[in-house]
């Protein structure tokens, strides 16, 4: 059985891991002097050694990207760090943040010292205001301990650290939309190319990263490239979080070597809840291809999970047992993407419109002769046409849900799917249903 790597999470039961003693008892920022004492050129073979790949979602080869900005033209380059997770069932960025920010804030100062940035800005979720004030406390007390500001260290690097609270829109969480966010314009996707590589915030060279790709820096800078690569797979290296969420016993952050399988997490999760089988799940959130029990054994890495047909993504495992409905669950996470498409084409925007309008009828138990034809054929539509991944990851739940469940949507022309699956059988609380004013009102004068 594959053991858990507690790495990135190593610190999270401490009593107070979030402060900066915490932090540098432990030996924080001891990576960011070592790295100082190395050529920028170094550091960034090294990440590349390490095959670090961006553990935001598409999994792109950290260190190539950091190589593709230009050689220095005497004008300023950024690191912009992503951390709109706003996805359903995605939540790994903002308990790392809230349990160890100066964890990412290192992070920060190594790459940005690798690719030669001497500001970086750092884009977080605005509703999650209590991670916002953390990670600011954290900067100013980085700031305060020399380990951001002028002449860091004595080294003669200089760096400025942002950190920008967005207005909770999930599209920004896409690259070019966050950039045009950052601007101060309306966060929707730009053309490319040119990529933000090139002509990013400002129109100048940027690196953009997710929250763990940075904060996954520090621990290969003071352990090396073969001491990541040791875990994980050969092409899909080190560790990773994997959030179980749903009906599991004991969910949570589970840290281990990418390659572990569902069924080994289960395993330490305590199972799916007493009494209950797993249905389907989603291997990495609910922009990815659903999975079923057949695919417990299936390596979770980027090349293993992408053969059995679905993507790693943001390992965000959300478990549903035989009580769920899958048309239910399918229509909850369409009516989320046709609520955060930002507009801009019209395969997403008119399409995940559609896409809602059929899955509500489904839903309750009222669809239309060529209901599932349709929705197939919406998603063909938009697959590969919309203007970013946004449209794509929409239709991914509900094409593989229509070919793996396709009985269930069968039974949504006739029933709806509170009666075939009673919503307090799969509520993980207490489950009252909510009833009008009116209703509590006749009650009450009854």
């Amino acid at each position: 059985m594959t053991s858990l790597t507690p790495i990135l999470t190593r610190s999270w039961g401490d009593e107070t891991p979030w402060k900066l003693e915490s932090y540098e008892k432990a030996g924080g920022y001891e990576g960011l002097k070592k790295a100082l004492g190395q050529s920028q050129a170094d550091l960034v073979q090294l990440v590349k050694d390490s095959g670090l790949r961006g553990r935001g979602g598409a999994g792109f080869p950290t260190g190539m990207k950091w190589g593709f900005l230009p050689a220095p033209d005497g004008g300023p380059r950024y690191l912009v760090v992503n951390a709109d997770e706003s996805e359903p069932g995605t939540c790994k960025d903002i308990p790392l943040m809230m349990a160890d920010p100066h964890l990412l804030v290192e992070g920060v100062a190594i790459t940005s010292y690798a690719i030669g940035s001497h500001h970086a800005f750092i884009y977080i979720r605005g509703e999650v205001v209590h991670v916002y004030r953390r990670l600011l406390k954290a900067v100013a007390d980085a700031y305060a301990a020399g380990h951001l500001g002028k002449n860091i260290h004595g080294s003669g690097f200089d760096l400025d650290v942002t950190v920008h609270a967005g207005a909770g829109a999930y599209i920004c969480g896409e690259e070019t939309a966050l950039l045009d966010s950052l601007e101060g314009r309306r966060g929707q996707p730009r053309l490319k190319p040119p990529f933000p590589a090139v002509a990013g915030l400002y129109a100048r060279p940027t690196v953009v990263n997710n929250v763990e790709s940075i904060a996954s820096v520090p621990a290969i800078v003071r352990g090396g490239a073969d001491w990541f690569t040791s875990m994980g797979t050969e092409r899909s290296t080190g560790h990773g979080i994997f959030s179980l969420s749903g009906h599991v016993t004991r969910p949570g952050q589970y840290e281990a070597p990418l390659g572990i399988t569902l069924r080994e997490l289960l395993e330490m999760a305590g199972g799916i809840r007493e009494g209950h089988e797993l249905k389907f799940w989603t291997p990495g959130g609910s922009s990815t291809p659903i999975f079923t029990a057949e695919h417990l054994d299936v390596p979770l890495d980027y090349e293993s999970v992408g053969a059995a047909g679905s993507m790693l993504g943001t390992r965000a495992l959300q478990i549903f047992d035989e009580t769920t409905s899958v048309v239910r669950a399918v229509s909850r996470w369409t009516d989320f993407y046709a609520h955060e498409s930002c507009g801009k084409c019209t395969p997403c925007r008119e399409g995940t419109y559609w896409l809602k309008q059929i899955l509500h009828r489904l839903e309750h138990g009222k669809g239309e002769a060529g209901d599932i034809e349709k929705l197939v054929d919406i998603c063909d539509n938009i697959l590969g046409r919309a203007f970013c991944a946004l449209g794509d990851g929409a239709t991914s739940s509900i094409t593989s849900a229509v070919q793996l469940f396709r009985e269930e949507f069968e039974a949504g022309m006739t029933q709806p799917a509170s009666e075939l699956f009673p919503p307090e059988r799969s509520a993980l609380f207490d489950y009252t249903p909510r009833r009008s004013a009116g209703a509590a009102a006749g009650a009450v004068h009854a």
